[in-house]
C-alpha cells in the first residue's frame, strides 16, 4: 500500500508528530506485511520510516504491529535497531513511526563480506541482549508453543489419513514419526536467557556504512543464545549462502551448545517451515508459502546431516 492510502486522520496524526506536512513518501518494496512501508520526508527535511496495517486483508497483522511497538520501545539503547518514535492505533489501524535508516538489505545472493558483517552482528546482538531485559518478551517455549509442531501435526494427519503426504520430501516421509518425536523436546532444548529477534533474515537487516541494523521485532522471545543464528541459517542457504553446518559450529554463540538440543530445535524449525509451506496462502500474503518452502528445504538438508539418518 502507498502512504496516500492511509486514512486521512492517521496521516494527519503522523504529520502532527513531525510538526510539518509530508512532502515526499517513498514506498519500500518487499517484505510480507500487507500494508504501508514508506520512507517519509517532511517539509522541514525530517525523515522517518512508517509502517502501517489496517484490519484488512489480514486481520492478524495489526496485532503483529502492536507487538512490535511494545518490544521496540523496550529495547536497550545500545541494540542496533531503529528507534520507535511514535505509535498510532485507531479504528483497527496501527501505524508505527521509526527513525529512518540510510542503508540497504544484504545483496542476494549473499556475498562473503556482507555475510561476515551480519554474523558478527548476530554475536554482538546476543552479547547485548543476554540476559534479556525483564518483561520485554515471553519465553520462546511460550511464544512458539503452538508454532513448532509441524512434524507432529503432519504425523497426526497422516495417521488419521487426513494428509496423504503428497509432495513431502522422501527422507522426511520415511522418518516422519521419528521427526515428530525429535521435535517434541524442542521447548526444553531452547531454554535460555537471551532476547532473540526470532525472525532474522536478509529482509530484516539493513547494512549502513558502519552498522548492521536489525528491523522488525514482533516475534522476539527469550531463549537459547544460539536460536537466532540457527533460525537464520536456512534462509542464508536458500539465498546463496554456505551450508548452515559450516557456519553454525564455528560461530561464537554456538560455543558450548548441547548438540542434542540444537538438533531438537532444528527439527522444530524445519517442521515449521515444511508444515506451513503445505498450507493455503494466508489472506493478503500470496508469496509467503514459497518462501517458507525454500527455507524448509534448506533446514531439512541440515537436519538430515545432523541426524545421520538414512
Amino acid at each position: 500500500m502507498a502512504w496516500s492510502q492511509l486514512p486521512d486522520a492517521l496521516r494527519t496524526a503522523v504529520e502532527r508528530h513531525l510538526g510539518a506536512p509530508v512532502v515526499r513518501a517513498d514506498t519500500q518494496q518487499g517484505g510480507f506485511s500487507p500494508g504501508v512501508a514508506a520512507r517519509l520526508t517532511s517539509a522541514t527535511g525530517e525523515r522517518v520510516f512508517v509502517k502501517a496495517v489496517g484490519p484488512r486483508p489480514n486481520a492478524e497483522s495489526a496485532g503483529i504491529h502492536r507487538a512490535e511497538a511494545r518490544i521496540a520501545a523496550a529495547l536497550p539503547p545500545d541494540v542496533q535497531a531503529p528507534r520507535l518514535l511514535a505509535e498510532f492505533d485507531r479504528d483497527g489501524w496501527v501505524v508505527l513511526v521509526f527513525e529512518d535508516v540510510e542503508g540497504a538489505m544484504p545483496a542476494q545472493p549473499w556475498v562473503p563480506d556482507e555475510l561476515d558483517r551480519v554474523l558478527a552482528a548476530v554475536a554482538d546482538l546476543a552479547r547485548t541482549l543476554t540476559p534479556a531485559p525483564d518483561g520485554v518478551a515471553p519465553a520462546l517455549g511460550v511464544r512458539a508453543a503452538d508454532t513448532f509442531q509441524g512434524w507432529r501435526r503432519l504425523a497426526a494427519a497422516a495417521r488419521h489419513r487426513d494428509d496423504h503426504l503428497d509432495g513431502l520430501d522422501p527422507w522426511a516421509r520415511r522418518h516422519l514419526y521419528d521427526l515428530a518425536a525429535l521435535e517434541s523436546g524442542w521447548e526444553t532444548a531452547a531454554e535460555g536467557t537471551t532476547l532473540n529477534h526470532g525472525d532474522l533474515r536478509a529482509d530484516n537487516l539493513l547494512l549502513t556504512a558502519d552498522r548492521v541494523m536489525v528491523v522488525d521485532w514482533p516475534w522476539a522471545s527469550v531463549g537459547a543464545v544460539w536460536f537466532d543464528l540457527l533460525a537464520m541459517l536456512p534462509s542464508v542457504r536458500m539465498q546463496g549462502g554456505p551450508p548452515p553446518e559450516t557456519v553454525f559450529d564455528r560461530h561464537p554463540v554456538a560455543e558450548g551448545a548441547d548438540p542434542a538440543a540444537v538438533t531438537a530445535v532444528l527439527a522444530a524449525v524445519s517442521g515449521y517451515f515444511v508444515g506451513q509451506s503445505r498450507l493455503p496462502d494466508p489472506p493478503g500474503l500470496p508469496t509467503v508459502r514459497a518462501f517458507q518452502a525454500a527455507q524448509g528445504r534448506a533446514a531439512l538438508a541440515w537436519l538430515r546431516a545432523r541426524t545421520g539418518w538414512h
